[in-house]
């Protein structure tokens, strides 16, 4: 090769939904309105946990980590996609683009761990209920996120700084509306097999291990439920963990779903690229709304913030 081959590219171009440019603008709006949405119920629930005194307990501190970690994952994309839908803003620099990796690989993880930790939260209660509030105290709490984040946080690096060291000399243009770690990489015009293995490495180790986790204290749970002599406990202890298995189920059934997508969608390859997007933006828009739905508490707690408490009352 010469060594004008070799020259390295100084910014990447997003192009957006590959097939539908010509009228992708269209999606801009439901797009904006899941965004939107995330924001302002997250937004709330930090908001009804933190002034209702009812609501300090675990399993809504847990939720209120979730939602920063949702309000998080979907600003780390959604601000570029829509200013490439509106404003045709589809250059980044390399260093944006690297970091807008970083910061999905962590959030996404931390979403993962976050579930974890609220699965175990609930075994804990419902299979040990008395020695629940010595175990899961609020120093197991602070321990427990801040373990998320430092194993997320740490484990991600190489992610980004193995797609930094590849060579762009050639093409820039990424037929997507973020900077995706095997998009970016496989524009590189050396040696990638690093960063894919690296890549399936990372996802394996660290969410194939939570959700093996998950699945394995719910079958503890339901284990434990099943030799209840009580129905109205029965109904009661799977009422506790319901919502929480609703958004488990959900998010990583997605994750499968985009994978296996990605695999066989090469021919399609619309198909692959909206199912990333939606999974990072409609879990944060979904999960407040389910918790909303399905716990008294925390609904209770809404409708007396928003002055509906009279009227809940009455009812």
């Amino acid at each position: 090769m010469t060594n004008s081959s070799w020259f390295q590219v100084s910014e990447f171009i997003l192009m957006g939904f590959p097939g539908i440019h010509e009228w992708q603008h269209w999606l801009s709006l439901p797009l904006a309105l899941f965004y939107l949405l995330a924001l302002g119920a997250n937004l709330l629930v930090l908001i009804i946990i933190h002034h209702e005194s009812t609501l300090q307990q675990p399993m809504y501190q847990f939720l209120g980590v979730l939602a920063i970690v949702d309000i998080g994952l979907a600003t780390t994309i959604m601000p570029k996609i829509l200013a490439i839908l509106w404003l045709d803003a589809k250059a980044i620099s390399l260093p944006q683009c690297f970091a807008q990796i970083y910061a999905i690989h962590s959030f996404m993880c931390m979403e993962s761990g976050i579930f974890l930790c609220m699965a175990v939260d609930r075994y804990v209660a419902i299979c040990y209920p008395l020695q629940y509030p010595s175990i899961v105290t609020e120093a197991f709490i602070i321990k427990a996120a801040l373990s998320m984040v430092l194993r997320n946080g740490l484990l991600t690096i190489p992610v980004p700084v193995l797609a930094a060291q590849r060579h762009y000399c050639s093409r820039n243009e990424i037929d997507h509306c973020l900077c995706s770690n095997l998009g970016v990489t496989s524009l590189a015009c050396d040696d990638i097999t690093i960063n894919r293995f690296y890549q399936l490495a990372f996802i394996w180790v660290v969410v194939g291990s939570d959700m093996a986790l998950v699945f394995a204290s719910y079958a503890l749970i339901f284990h434990s439920v099943l030799k209840l002599n009580s129905s109205e406990a029965t109904s009661k202890a799977l009422s506790t963990c319901s919502s929480h298995l609703i958004l488990i189920l959900f998010f990583y059934t997605a994750i499968i779903v985009v994978s296996v997508t990605h695999l066989v969608g090469r021919s399609v390859p619309l198909i692959p690229v909206l199912l990333n997007v939606l999974h990072i933006v409609i879990p944060p828009a979904l999960n407040p709304m389910v918790y909303a739905l399905r716990t008294q508490e925390l609904r209770v707690s809404l409708q007396r913030v928003l002055g509906l408490g009279e009227y809940v009352s009455r009812k």
